[in-house]
């Protein structure tokens, strides 16, 4: 039987058919779960997609934090489930204080919609494990509010607990600079494109692996973390639901 891995769904989602199709592809049953309801219906991990959660009015995600659906996923992820956010999904666990730090307007000011390419800073989280190595991974970015950004002190802890988890790169793999560097987006602080919370067992990034999974689609880079993230779902389920992960290096 496959893990049951559920997609919140909130009005101006609009990526969370890509991400039920990525979850079925890495062998999960996706499971929809409505903003309105306050049940995750068992599954064993969830994960918030893309799209302009309630229209994405006043700060993205902003809103979204305060839904019924929201307060159930905080409560599984202080109980050590998985949860991924991806795009508008990370925006969302920022501003419900699941993840740390921010994401700002692009430093440009404008929408971007390209592919770029990420690498794993760690291979041995619950996010990362199918991947194999540190390499340049190739996805599709699609935001107006990707700019990752935290104060120094912040920066620093992160880190040094190893709760970078993804850093836009080159085509050589090196990290991107800043807001003159192509390869950097949006202009987040130290090139940062996804991080782990202390516990380790919550997840964002800005890019679209989702939309990555199948060679067809033009990369299938992004199957390594889907499939990662669906596997380490199967083993908390397999384990009861025990806590399996831990950020401290």
């Amino acid at each position: 039987m496959s893990v049951r891995v559920g997609v919140v769904v909130f009005p101006g989602s609009n990526r969370d058919i890509d991400a039920v199709n990525a979850l079925e592809v890495a062998g999960a049953e996706a499971v929809e779960l409505w903003h309105e309801q306050a049940s995750l219906d068992g599954v064993e991990a969830v994960l918030v997609p893309r799209g302009f959660a309630y229209g994405d009015y006043l700060r993205a995600g902003v809103i979204a934090r305060f839904s019924p659906i929201m307060r159930s996923v905080a409560g599984f992820a202080a109980d050590g489930g998985l949860v991924l956010g991806i795009c508008n999904g990370f925006q969302v666990l920022t501003e419900a204080h699941l993840l740390p730090g921010a994401l700002l307007r692009n430093r440009g000011l404008r929408f971007v919609s390209r592919e770029i390419a990420i690498a794993a800073e760690r291979l041995d989280t619950p996010f990362t494990r199918r991947l194999g190595e540190r390499r340049p991974l190739r996805m599709p970015v699609a935001h107006g509010e990707g700019a990752f950004h935290a104060d120094e002190a912040t920066l620093d802890q992160l880190e040094s607990d190893g709760q970078v988890l993804f850093r836009y790169v080159r085509g050589d793999g090196t990290a991107a600079g800043g807001e003159a560097d192509r390869a950097n987006p949006n202009g987040s602080v130290r090139a940062i494109a996804g991080v782990l919370n202390a516990a380790g067992n919550v997840a964002g990034l800005m890019p679209h692996p989702e939309t990555a999974v199948e060679a067809i689609l033009g990369s299938d880079d992004g199957l390594g973390i889907i499939a990662s993230f669906v596997e380490s779902a199967a083993e908390r389920q397999q384990a009861g639901g025990a806590v399996l992960v831990g950020a401290g290096r």
